[in-house]
C-alpha cells in the first residue's frame, strides 16, 4: 500500500533511524500493518551484541511509533513539515516476548484507540513469523514547533 519512496514522503524520519520499510495495509483513522526489514547491516548491531546482534527493544517501539507516525498523518491529512513535530509521549505495558535478529522480517501492527487535541493513543505489536515480538501501548503528540529566537 505504501512503498519507501512513499513512507519518505509521510516521516521526517532519515537512515540510520528510519524503521519502516513497507507499509501493508493501512485503514484511515483505525489501524496500519507495516513491516520493517532486519539486516545485518543496521549500525546498531555493531555493539548490540558483536558476538549475538539482536534489535534493541527501544528500536522496535521506535518501529512502532513511526508505523503509529504514518497512522497518524493519514487521519489529520497532514504530513511532517518545518512546521509541526511529531513526538513520542508515552509508552505503557511495553512487554518483550522474542529477540529480533538479522534475517528477520518485523510486521508492525497498530490500532489508534484515541485521537483528541494532537494527541494520540495507539496499542502497538511487532511480529516475527506469527510470534509475538514487542507490544506496547504508545502516546504520541503532534505538535507546533517552537519559534527559535
Amino acid at each position: 500500500m505504501m512503498d519507501i519512496h512513499q513512507i519518505l514522503k509521510k516521516l521526517p524520519h532519515r537512515y540510520p533511524i528510519l524503521l519502516v520499510d513497507r507499509v501493508i495495509a493501512l485503514e484511515k483513522g483505525k489501524s496500519i500493518k507495516a513491516l520493517k526489514n532486519v539486516t545485518i547491516n543496521e549500525p546498531f548491531f555493531q555493539g548490540h551484541f558483536p558476538y549475538r546482534p539482536v534489535m534493541p527493544g527501544v528500536l522496535m517501539l521506535e518501529a512502532l511509533a513511526q508505523a503509529a507516525a504514518l497512522l497518524a498523518f493519514d487521519a489529520l491529512g497532514t504530513g511532517p513539515s518545518e512546521d509541526l513535530v511529531y513526538y513520542f509521549a508515552g509508552i505503557d505495558n511495553a512487554r518483550f516476548k522474542r529477540p529480533v535478529e538479522p534475517g528477520d522480517q518485523l510486521m508492525l501492527d497498530v490500532e489508534m484507540v484515541r485521537m483528541k487535541a494532537g494527541i494520540f493513543k495507539f496499542n502497538g505489536s511487532a511480529s516475527v513469523d506469527g510470534t509475538l515480538a514487542v507490544q506496547a501501548e504508545l502516546t504520541c503528540a503532534v505538535r507546533p514547533v517552537a519559534a527559535s529566537d
